[in-house]
């Protein structure tokens, strides 16, 4: 996934009403106010003076012209926009990029289902795929991808609904896709949401199946790189 426009780098003022964050852009003096496609926590990704990465848009629809796009975190490049996960994942589906997911008929996206939930992709021919995807950002250990980095009811729900699709016949797999290149081993964050893990172990133990794969981040775009490999939960 390549993106719109090239990035424009700037330092981070501060992020607020998890919508917004004030940034000065290399060169200027004031700040402008971007956009942050990110209802998540950002924990370690919203510290002030850390260096970020903007796209810029002329469309006159928009009332902010900036959006975050990447931010500089120990040493490695992050993406915080949640909507590019899909994005990322669509594209690497369509080039046949995910063995475990390969060989389908169709691809389609968003797709009713379960409790009043939309699946990210329903993969059909032969039978049925309930694809969801997870955007990750979270690591508070060299190497180590977590999610959630919040307490996460939705995230909670999509399990269950997900089960249930098992329960019926169907495949279900939850990905979880790492916006971050130093990611050497994934974990669910027990500590943060215990609902959410619990629900996942319960899930996993009916049939849902996990993958996890991480990226290749560059101020040019993000792509899917390579499967990594689950450790246990992390724990206080």
């Amino acid at each position: 996934m390549n993106f719109a426009a090239p990035l424009v780098p700037g330092r981070l003022v501060r992020r607020y009403k998890r919508f917004l964050a004030d940034v000065i852009i290399d060169g200027e003096s004031e700040p402008i106010t971007a956009h942050c496609a990110n209802p998540g926590s950002m924990l370690g990704l919203a510290v002030p003076g850390s260096r970020v990465f903007l796209e810029a848009s002329d469309d006159p629809r928009r009332k902010l012209r900036w959006s975050w796009r990447l931010v500089e975190a120990e040493g490695t490049l992050v993406g915080i926009d949640t909507g590019h996960a899909n994005a990322i994942v669509g594209e690497a589906l369509e080039r046949g990029r995910i063995p475990e997911l390969a060989g389908f008929a169709t691809i389609r996206r968003e797709v009713a289902y379960g409790s009043a939930s939309r699946v990210d992709f329903l993969l059909e021919g032969p039978g049925l795929c309930f694809l969801e995807v997870k955007s990750v950002t979270l690591s508070r250990r060299p190497g180590l991808a977590e999610f959630p980095d919040s307490v996460t009811a939705r995230g909670t729900k999509h399990l269950q609904d997900l089960a249930a699709e098992v329960a019926r016949g169907h495949r279900a797999v939850l990905l979880y896709l790492v916006q971050r290149g130093d990611a050497a081993s994934f974990a669910p964050a027990a500590d943060i949401d215990p609902t959410y893990v619990e629900t996942f172990q319960k899930a996993r133990a009916q049939g849902l199946e996990a993958l996890c794969y991480a990226c290749t981040l560059t101020p040019a775009g993000i792509t899917l790189d390579r499967p990594v490999p689950f450790a246990g939960a992390t724990t206080p």
